[in-house]
């Protein structure tokens, strides 16, 4: 009797502490998991197919690869580049992602031979001509949101926290965004972006996941929507590799004008 009556006092007081958790707090409870959970790949690479369509349907292609550091002091280290079509390729950005305080991001342009050090004032704008802004290209840290939690939803069959995120940055082209955590594994399924007139922006939807060294989630397919211009951009992920031994010599302003 004594050990059932311990048992709900427990369940109880579990209860009343869910209870009392505010949005911002599980919102942000929330974020931790899903940072938490994918820690430990230390380095990855992946093949990109980049597919522009305009408001018209039109569709352009590129190639691209990428490679990733992954950093526990600060934000995660990455690098893009461009192998094809030919006006583009040996085009290369270079992102410091800091969980604290704005990214650093430079863009070789090999026409001009020259590495390009981007504004904070300009990440908002488009990347490559895509729907992504170059301040999509940052890791997600923790750090770099305010976090509410809205709601429990089913989205496309999987159950799903949907958390608002608002970023710390003042130069963000974000008022706001709305994430969908999987409550499975935290994976995000999708992202609303709203600009600074809170209007919805852009919908970025994760497709075709996949787990890697039975833990680590990447989606095979991202496309992120602009309802606002109704153009839309596709990422399609191959040959992702994990765990390479990447240094931060591989990602210097140097690693720019070599990456061709």
């Amino acid at each position: 009797m004594k050990r059932i009556a311990y048992l709900a006092i427990t369940l109880f007081s579990s209860a009343a502490i869910s209870m009392a958790q505010s949005p911002e707090q599980k919102g942000l409870d929330i974020a931790q998991k899903a940072d938490e959970v994918d820690h430990g790949f230390e380095s990855s690479s992946s093949t990109l197919t980049m597919i522009l369509k305009n408001k018209h349907g039109q569709e352009s292609t590129r190639k691209l690869s990428n490679q990733t550091l992954e950093l526990v002091e600060d934000g995660d280290k990455s690098m893009i580049v461009f192998n094809s079509p030919r006006d583009v390729k040996g085009t290369a950005t270079l992102t410091y992602t800091h969980k604290e305080g704005a990214d650093d991001q430079w863009l070789y342009l090999p026409a001009l031979k020259r590495v390009k050090r981007i504004s904070s004032n300009n990440k908002s704008g488009p990347f490559m001509g895509s729907e992504f802004a170059y301040e999509d290209l940052s890791s997600q840290e923790v750090e770099k949101y305010t976090y509410k939690f809205l709601k429990e939803e089913s989205l496309n069959g999987e159950a799903c926290y949907a958390v608002e995120r608002d970023p710390v940055d003042p130069n963000s082209g974000y008022s706001r965004q709305i994430a969908w955590y999987n409550k499975g594994n935290y994976r995000i399924e999708k992202i609303e972006y709203y600009d600074r007139k809170n209007a919805l922006l852009k919908t970025l939807t994760f497709k075709n996941y996949q787990q890697y060294l039975n833990k680590h989630w990447r989606a095979g397919e991202m496309v992120m929507v602009n309802h606002q211009s109704n153009k839309e951009t596709t990422l399609i992920f191959d040959d992702y590799q994990f765990k390479l031994g990447l240094t931060d010599n591989d990602f210097t302003q140097n690693s720019l004008k070599r990456s061709r």
